[in-house]
């Protein structure tokens, strides 16, 4: 399927089919020296606020009030977002829900899928483990399988992170968007198109875009690192690729390191909690992966805050 397949008029469409169950994420506009970034003008969209803890929700409601969902239920493989994602929006819609996450799935993932009343089955050591036993179950009780990030309602869905924040920073030069399979990147390429600069960040562990861009195409990559339950599919979708080739403006990588401290930082600075994938992006710029220019406006998306890494989360009060 084209590119072309998923436009802007498609992610309005799903904006409307969608915004009674999902929120609108807010922004945070400050001085990069606020925390310490190089940038004069520089905008948060905080996107781990959204039902489930990341933006996710937004390609599991299209995928069930957008297709025919059968009495099976649905399936869905997950490294944890995806998975908390469906299982949330199984609930609210009264739908079966069967999810499949790896062992490297963060704690706070796990108990988030259970609070939410879905089977869940934890097999295999990475994402792309737990995909092959939820394929397997597709086949044998003809559920509805809901894919992280590669397939077209996926990437209408998480499309509308960029329709809403265009609506909400209509002047923003630049976006740092971090990438695991891509769907979220993808969706916003296809929201943006040519109109901003877009760039995608990566785990030094997890290179996936990087290495497809490299390579023409999507090819298997390491799939490791401290975000390797969020950002580490192996390899970026097949859908996703086009539309990263042709409006993605270059890929940067984050060590692990890196991620830490932007999740130091975004605490310390903004009491603003994220697991270490929804501080990749913020990583590029903290570390200085990622230079602006002297009057560059630049966008952050902040896009996931499923963790219990926090030390307040399980103390008791005196």
């Amino acid at each position: 399927m084209s590119h072309a397949a998923v436009t802007q008029d498609d992610i309005r469409e799903t904006e409307g089919l969608i915004r009674p169950y999902i929120r609108q994420t807010p922004i945070v506009r400050m001085a990069g020296a606020d925390v310490g970034v190089g940038a004069d003008s520089l905008v948060l969209k905080l996107e781990f606020l959204q039902h489930a803890g990341s933006f996710k929700p937004r390609g599991a409601f299209t995928h069930m009030l957008g297709r025919d969902v059968p009495a099976a239920g649905v399936v869905a493989a997950s490294g944890g977002n995806h998975g908390a994602a469906v299982a949330y929006a199984a609930m609210k819609l009264g739908i079966r829900a069967r999810i499949f996450v790896p062992t490297v799935a963060a704690a706070a993932k796990i108990e988030q899928i259970r609070s939410y009343g879905a089977e869940l089955t934890v097999t295999g050591d990475r994402y792309a483990d737990a995909l092959a036993v939820s394929e397997r179950c597709i086949e044998e009780t003809g559920a509805l399988a809901i894919h992280a990030f590669d397939h077209v309602a996926t990437l209408k869905g998480q499309g509308t992170v960029g329709l809403e924040l265009d609506r909400q920073a209509t002047d923003i030069d630049t976006l740092l968007v971090a990438v695991g399979g891509g769907g979220l990147i993808g969706g916003i390429a296809a929201w943006y198109r040519d109109r901003i600069k877009l760039v995608g960040v990566e785990p030094c562990a997890a290179p996936t875009l990087t290495r497809a861009l490299a390579h023409g195409g999507p090819i298997d990559a390491e799939a490791g690192g401290i975000a390797a339950d969020s950002l580490a599919p192996r390899r970026v979708g097949q859908l996703v690729y086009p539309l990263a080739a042709q409006y993605v403006a270059q890929t940067i990588l984050v060590d692990d390191a890196a991620i830490v401290q932007a999740q130091r930082t975004l605490w310390r600075a903004l009491r603003v909690v994220t697991e270490p994938g929804g501080a990749a992006a913020f990583a590029a710029l903290e570390s200085g992966a990622y230079v602006p220019g002297p009057t560059e406006r630049v966008g952050v998306l902040l896009c996931g805050a499923n963790t219990n890494a926090v030390d307040f989360v399980h103390r008791r009060a005196a």
